[in-house]
C-alpha cells in the first residue's frame, strides 16, 4: 500500500511561533504514519522534519539545488532537482495535501500549485487569498482535518 504524503511548506526564516508549530506538525504527520515532504532545507522545513524524526517518521526533501548535502539533517531521502524555486511544483505534485505555515512568496507559489492540482491545503498563520484554503490555528487542528477529513 502506498503511504500518504503530507507536505509542510513555509518560510526559511520564520518566527519562533512558526517553528514550534512546524515541529509539532511534523510529529503529528509521523504519528499518523504519513510521509512528510518538504523543501528539505531550513526554517519551517527543518522544524517539521525534526518533529517527524522525533517519532521515527519518514522525511523526503525536494531540494532546489544539485547537492544532497544541502538537505537538513532529518531528511531520509534528499531529491536533488537543480530547479531552484521551480522545485515547488514537484513538492505540490508529490503530496496528497499540504500545510502552509507562515512563509513568503515561495510559499505562496507552493500554495498556488497545490490549488492548481486540486491538492487540499491547510494554512496556519499564512497567506490570506481568495481560494479554498482550510484555515486552522494549530498543528493539532491541521492534523485533525488531514487525517479525519482529507486522507480517509
Amino acid at each position: 500500500m502506498i503511504k500518504k504524503t503530507v507536505a509542510v511548506i513555509g518560510g526559511s526564516e520564520p518566527d519562533q511561533k512558526s517553528l514550534v508549530i512546524a515541529e509539532e506538525m511534523g510529529r503529528l504527520i509521523a504519528r499518523h504514519h504519513a510521509v512528510l515532504v518538504t523543501g528539505g532545507l531550513g526554517g519551517v522545513m527543518n522544524a517539521a522534519s525534526k518533529g517527524a524524526k522525533e517519532l521515527n517518521g519518514f522525511v523526503i526533501g525536494i531540494l532546489p539545488g544539485n547537492d544532497k548535502e544541502d538537505a537538513n539533517p532529518y531528511v531520509d531521502i534528499p531529491i536533488v532537482t537543480g530547479l531552484g524555486e521551480a522545485r515547488n511544483i514537484i513538492i505540490a505534485r508529490t503530496c496528497d495535501c499540504a500545510v502552509a505555515i507562515n512563509g513568503k512568496y515561495g510559499t505562496l507559489s507552493e500554495i498556488a500549485y497545490c490549488l492548481m492540482f486540486n491538492k487540499p491545503i491547510i494554512g496556519i498563520n499564512t497567506w490570506s487569498i481568495e481560494a479554498p484554503i482550510i484555515k486552522v490555528k494549530s498543528a493539532e487542528e491541521a492534523a485533525d482535518v488531514i487525517f479525519n477529513k482529507i486522507l480517509i
